[in-house]
């Protein structure tokens, strides 16, 4: 089974999932990742983060990424953790620029 270390920027996040299959969308400008693979749920141990994407990709059988947000992906040999990074002044990742405007952003709203 092929397996698919996804890296990609979701609202000031580095998100880092595991996903059986990564390809083209036929909606212009996204990768269609599916087939998402989650830690075993009969665990002792549950780690919060991959808990919490468990949540928020629960149900999901394949969630479109922009283009722009990819910073990287790799075929691993087998699945690692799942887990979101913080971006803070330690990353070297800086965001591609977006004509939307992001909350905060303008002080005139």
């Amino acid at each position: 089974m092929r397996i698919f270390r996804i890296n990609f920027l979701n609202q000031g996040k580095i998100y880092e999932i595991h996903a059986g299959s990564v390809g083209q969308s036929e909606v212009y400008g996204f990768i269609e990742v599916k087939d998402l693979i989650f830690g075993e749920s009969s665990s002792l141990v549950i780690d919060p983060v991959e808990d919490k994407l468990k949540n928020e990709f629960g149900g999901v059988s394949r969630t479109l990424i922009p283009v722009h947000s990819v910073i990287r992906i790799d075929e691993v040999e087998k699945k690692g953790q799942n887990k979101i990074h913080e971006l803070d002044e330690k990353n070297n990742i800086t965001p591609f620029p977006s004509p939307f405007l992001g909350p905060g952003k303008d002080p005139d709203i």
